[in-house]
Parts: structure tokens; sequence; C-alpha cells
């Protein structure tokens, strides 16, 4: 078990993680998130997503311990005033490789962003997009009409992957899907799921004539022209659990959700 001496706070802007942080410092005391050696979250499963980009941001490799003062709350654990410490020492690590993005725009504009959940591909206007899907350099879909494609990770397959019919992934299958929104052709192609040590490149095709923005999580890019997808395997970010709420266990058990 790991004691964790210094905590940081950070809470959504909602009421009801504003009260829970005031009552928290009532009975703890925080630090600065420099000063840290793991966070506290409060609030829903976005605001966990943008604290843990924060991590990335400013590579701070430190556990994530979120209570849930929003809605669904799948990355976060129940809100319970008493006993934090303890239950930061009982708490089950998990860690979670993000994804990297490189994406090109139609203009030649070029940028990197991370993904902890999907990557999304998503039409812009009324007309559907058209996409090249390439594996490791092999091009293994010269046409998918469709609304969009997403590649998501473990963590994320239960989020928008699932909603797209996506496959759920146990936390550590070492397996990425590739997930068709709304597809038309080829009618019977439903996904992939592939080793996450692969390469996953999408070309617009028609791109000025049927626009496509990528979204890494919660950043969009619009009118893109090509979108390299890879797990990176040099960052990590450590989710804390309650051992009654694990979240490979969480996972597993959403397959008998109906």
């Amino acid at each position: 078990m790991t004691q964790y001496m210094q905590l940081a706070i950070i809470s959504s802007a909602t009421p009801q993680a504003r009260e829970a942080e005031a009552l928290l410092r009532e009975v703890h005391e925080f630090v600065a998130l420099d000063s840290a050696d793991a966070v506290i979250v409060l609030g829903g499963d976005g605001h966990m997503l943008q604290v843990l980009h924060q991590l990335l941001e400013s590579r701070r490799d430190i556990p994530a311990y979120g209570m849930n003062r929003g809605t669904i709350g799948f990355l976060m654990n129940g809100w319970d005033l008493h006993d934090l410490p303890g239950r930061l020492q009982r708490a089950k690590s998990f860690s979670v490789r993000p994804l990297t993005t490189e994406i090109t725009t139609i203009g030649g504009q070029k940028f990197t962003l991370p993904a902890i959940n999907e990557v999304s591909l998503l039409r812009e206007t009324r007309q559907a997009a058209k996409l090249e899907i390439s594996v490791n350099g092999r091009a293994v879909i010269p046409e998918l009409i469709c609304d969009g494609i997403l590649v998501s990770t473990p963590a994320g397959s239960t989020a928008y992957n699932l909603s797209a019919n996506g496959p759920i992934l146990p936390l550590d299958s070492s397996l990425l899907a590739l997930t068709p929104i709304s597809p038309f052709r080829p009618r019977r192609w439903k996904g992939a799921i592939l080793p996450d040590r692969y390469v996953i490149k999408i070309n617009i095709l028609d791109a000025s004539k049927r626009p496509v923005s990528a979204v890494a999580d919660q950043r969009e890019i619009r009118d893109i022209a090509q979108v390299e997808v890879a797990l990176d395997r040099n960052r990590a970010l450590t989710l804390l659990f309650d051992p009654e709420h694990a979240l490979d266990d969480r996972i597993a058990m959403e397959q008998f959700i109906v």
C-alpha cells in the first residue's frame, strides 16, 4: 500500500464539485499541483480527462483519484467525505497509456495531440465522409463512406466507442478498437480490433468537398487531410480506484449491462 503525503485538489466549476472541495478543505490540507504526489479530482468524467491532459502537458507523473460530483463518473470513485487518507492507501492503481495523434490539415498545418479515450474523425457537413484506412503502411480499406471513424484505447472503449457499437476492450488487453461511425460502404465492415503496436493512418478523400474534423478527446481540429494514430509508449497516467470500484472489473462488467 502506498501512502500519499502531499495532495492537490482540482474540482470542476459545478456547484456540487465546489461544495465538495470546500468540505474536504475543512478536514484536509492540500498543496499546489506542482508539489503534490497525488491529485484529488472532483467532478465527472469530462473533468477527469481535462486534469489528465493537464498532467500530460506538465509531465507530472502523479496518480489521480477521482470522486464523482458529475453525472456518470465511470472514471471516478464514489463521493465520501470521510477517511480520504485510508481510501488512498487502499486504492488500486491502473496505468493508462494515451494515444498520440499526428494531424495534417488541408492547409498544411500540423498538430500533435494526445488522447486518453479516443481519437474520432467526424464529417463536418451533410455529406458523408470518404476515408482511406491504412494499417502499418498497408491500405486495408481504400474507401470507407461513413459519418466518421474512431480509434479507442481500452480505457475509452466504454465511452464513445461503445455508443458507436464498438467492442469493449479489457484494460490489460494491449488492443485498440477501430470503429466506424454510421458506415455506408463497405456495408459489412463493422470495425477491427488491432494490437496496440500498430500504426493507423487515415487519409481524407475529397477533403475540400467533404470536410472532416479530428477530435482527440476534447480538442478538435477542423478541415483535416490526414491523421496518424499510435500508442504513446513513452508516457503513462496512473488512476486510483477503490478496490470495489476497480477500473478493470468495471470495464469487463459493462459487457453484461443490458
